[in-house]
């Protein structure tokens, strides 16, 4: 680009080997594209939405640079449905924006071509280098989108041919804002469980703490996803916290799946929420999901609220119950709040660093819940974690090497103790090395088998991966 020009111009191409020009564009038109193309290591937010892609479709975002955040409102413009789409800037940080985004075949499959039009404010005063930074940004972005394109579409080709109705508790959860976008794109229809009145024909109220659920308001589904529970949260546990964490899990999947069992017509498939701290600590040894259950807290939870499932499967529902392990996003969770020491370093290790971390990429695990829809032979525990869980001394010296910041000293094991109770005992400090090997019997493939790919995709770094 030059710096002496009015605007910019950049342009991206990507091939697609095994989709159509058309397959490519349904995908584009679903609800939940834009949120399954926004990076996650930028804290965009998508604040309101009027339409599709079709001309006259409106979107607000709130953009996030560093501490400084922008709203950004586009507008789609044009569109020849099956071959482009074209949205431009009505409001936000730049001077102008437009992008047309153009598809077709070829003899290896597909093309999507991005073009990108745009000025910055002072756009011919600024100098080279500011110029030259934009182009990285926008390659790294586009390059983003095609690794999750990729992975979306054989996914769906694999799990998406018969569209599902599938009803959802949980949906507004970091993990279920992850997920519906992902089965929405794929085609599926989707319900959701709402504690407030519902906004729509497609939300069902339900409060499960009072055991309100009407099955009349239910309708016929081929599949449900129970993701709902008290966030249970890395902070110093009271009594009434852990009745809550407890009883939620419990009173809110026995009346679902008591709900469900008494359906004229039932769903045929149950994927229920549960964790992999099911086993305790662990230690080193690596755990499959025929091992017994721990003896924390923690491990007693888990084994109320799989036990809970008892009406689905005795009614015939094919129930999964899926012990998740770490899930990684720079948005939530622990790896969140490591992140946010990220100017001065990482902590060289919590205690003594040999705890086992079975963590999973979020993209991973919301393939995974498609995956197990999709799956027949699948039933009972399943675990939900990557191929290789790693120590949590590793796992901060890999995120520090990435990142090229520095080990800070260790945090000692009485000191979380004190702070945390038993909270630091039971998740900070504890480990599980949960196995991946019936998800991957099953036909399961990971798209960040191991936790540098996982890192470097989130986080967005450039260059290679050591």
């Amino acid at each position: 680009m030059s710096a002496a020009s009015r605007t910019s111009r950049f342009t991206w191409s990507s091939t697609y080997p095994e989709s159509t020009a058309a397959e490519l564009f349904a995908w584009h038109s679903r609800q939940g594209a834009l949120e399954r193309l926004l990076p996650p290591w930028q804290k965009n937010t998508i604040l309101s939405r009027q339409g599709g892609i079709a001309p006259g479709g409106e979107v607000t975002l709130r953009l996030q640079a560093g501490p400084i955040s922008f709203h950004y409102r586009g507008r789609h413009i044009a569109w020849e449905p099956g071959r482009m789409f074209h949205d431009i800037q009505e409001r936000g940080p730049f001077a102008s924006w437009s992008h047309r985004h153009s598809f077709h075949d070829s003899p290896d499959g597909s093309v999507l071509e991005d073009e990108v039009e745009f000025a910055l404010p002072g756009h011919r005063l600024l100098p080279g280098w500011l110029h030259r930074l934009v182009d990285q940004e926008l390659s790294r972005l586009f390059r983003h989108r095609r690794e999750v394109l990729l992975a979306d579409l054989a996914l769906h080709r694999r799990c998406s041919r018969e569209p599902l109705r599938i009803l959802i508790s949980g949906a507004s959860g970091v993990l279920g804002q992850r997920l519906c976008p992902l089965l929405t794109t794929g085609g599926h229809r989707l319900f959701t469980l709402v504690r407030r009145p519902p906004n729509s024909a497609d939300e069902i109220f339900w409060e499960p703490m009072a055991g309100l659920l009407d099955p009349g308001k239910i309708p016929a589904v081929d599949a449900v996803i129970h993701l709902a529970g008290e966030y249970i949260g890395l902070r110093r546990w009271s009594a009434s916290g852990k009745e809550r964490v407890l009883t939620s899990r419990r009173q809110g999947t026995d009346l679902l799946c008591r709900t469900l069992a008494a359906l004229p017509r039932p769903p045929r498939v149950l994927l229920s929420a549960s964790a992999t701290g099911y086993y305790g600590d662990s230690g080193g040894s690596e755990v499959a999901e025929e091992a017994s259950a721990g003896r924390d807290f923690i491990s007693f939870v888990c084994r109320q609220w799989e036990e809970a499932t008892a009406p689905a499967k005795a009614a015939g529902i094919r129930t999964v119950t899926m012990r998740l392990g770490v899930g990684l996003t720079p948005h939530a969770g622990g790896l969140a709040r490591i992140l946010a020491t990220g100017p001065l370093g990482y902590i060289r290790r919590f205690g003594h660093g040999d705890q086992y971390i079975s963590w999973i990429s979020n993209d991973d695990m919301v393939a995974a819940m498609l995956h197990c829809l999709a799956t027949p032979s699948l039933a009972g525990p399943i675990n939900i974690v990557a191929p290789e869980p790693v120590t949590n001394a590793a796992f901060m010296a890999t995120l520090a090497l990435l990142t090229g910041r520095p080990l800070l000293p260790p945090l000692p094991a009485p000191f979380l103790r004190l702070l945390y109770g038993q909270m630091a005992a039971e998740i900070v400090l504890s480990g599980c090395r949960a196995s991946s090997r019936k998800l991957q019997d099953s036909g399961f493939r990971f798209r960040h088998p191991t936790l540098t790919t996982a890192l470097v995709s989130l986080l967005g770094l450039r260059g290679e991966t050591p």
